[in-house]
């Protein structure tokens, strides 16, 4: 299995051989004896056949019309298209069968600084109620944005998530708050933290939608997400409902990156309906289900970015997954591959002791 646990890439080598070589154990002797011979011999040999082991993952949710999930389907209930090519779903996983590594992105920026404390109790909640119920693997990262992005390590321990959000809560206490919003950054640091893992990926980042110092954009953001079979869940924190003076577009730049990985944004505009959104990603995050697929007679474009399409064979369901990854691109090789892990090293980023 590959190091990120998604999406695994390998080479089969064979030789193809005579029909007379294993007729009997004297042609066996024979071709041992010819070994006298081998630089003749070799270079009768038939080309080396390369045959493309890649396997691809695709979280996906079901709903009905009611918007509950639905978590009992079986792999005959999909349909993949890989480029519009109809694929053969070769297997599918649920819910907790899956380990789950989620990277939590709490905004301490400034303009959140009236809402932090409201943040970090629903988030402890959250963390209590996730780790307390699922699969003993799952594990939580946590993370921290405003100019500068903090990184605590992935842990089952919610003791020790429990602490760290208590040691925010002090530190964000502060007269001068910090300056700065690096969303975009924090959303690709935890996406590369995320892509060496194995396991289900969920990035759950909690803000306003403000970004104004990061690095990034929102389309590098979005492909290391992409890069790493994350689904992303923003909880875009709303305390003014009217658009006046809200940040309308860095919440639709989350909807989008929610959208493109099979995720869904909330906008809670209190205390309690932080709780809501956090449950119910839970209920999500527990009626999950991982289908798995060989790309096959796929037609390929110049762009690496293969469209993908999941759907459900029953009109009264509702599927989300990720609207595609990346693979081969037109005039690649089985050598030129577009890596799943990005060539460059991950970038430096600021780990709690």
């Amino acid at each position: 299995m590959g190091p990120s646990g998604w999406k695994e890439n390998g080479t089969a080598m064979f030789r193809r051989q005579g029909k007379a070589a294993a007729r009997s154990a004297g042609v066996g002797l024979a071709l041992a004896a010819a070994w006298l011979c081998v630089p003749r011999l070799w270079a009768q040999q038939p080309p080396l056949i390369r045959v493309d082991v890649k396997l691809v993952h695709v979280i996906a949710t079901v709903k009905n019309r009611e918007g509950n999930p639905v978590g009992t389907l079986a792999k005959e209930d999909f349909e993949i298209y890989d480029n519009g090519a109809r694929q053969e779903t070769a297997f599918l996983t649920r819910k907790t069968e899956q380990p789950l590594s989620i990277a939590l992105l709490l905004d301490t920026s400034g303009s959140t600084a009236k809402e932090l404390k409201y943040e970090l109790d629903c988030a402890a909640r959250f963390l209590r109620a996730l780790l307390a119920d699922g699969n003993p693997e799952d594990t939580v990262g946590f993370y921290d944005f405003a100019y500068d992005v903090n990184e605590s390590p992935f842990t089952h321990s919610f003791a020790r998530l429990d602490r760290d959000l208590k040691v925010l809560d002090r530190l964000t206490r502060s007269p001068h708050p910090e300056l700065g919003t690096s969303l975009y950054d924090a959303l690709y640091f935890a996406a590369r933290a995320l892509e060496l893992r194995e396991g289900r990926k969920v990035v759950i980042v909690v803000t306003d939608g403000g970004d104004t110092t990061s690095h990034r954009d929102v389309h590098q953001a979005l492909k290391a997400a992409q890069l790493a079979d994350a689904v992303i869940y923003p909880v875009v924190v709303v305390p003014i409902a009217s658009d006046a003076g809200r940040n309308v577009g860095g919440e639709h730049a989350l909807a989008f990156m929610a959208q493109g990985t099979g995720g869904r944004s909330f906008m809670p505009t209190s205390g309690p309906e932080l709780d809501k959104a956090f449950s119910e990603i839970i209920n999500e995050l527990r009626t999950q289900y991982v289908l798995g697929f060989y790309p096959r007679n796929v037609p390929l474009t110049k762009d690496p970015f293969h469209k993908l399409e999941v759907r459900v064979k029953d009109a009264q369901l509702r599927v989300s997954a990720r609207n595609g990854y990346y693979g081969d691109a037109e005039g690649s090789t089985p050598d030129a591959r577009v890596a799943v892990t990005p060539d460059s090293p991950a970038p430096a980023v600021k780990k709690k002791k």
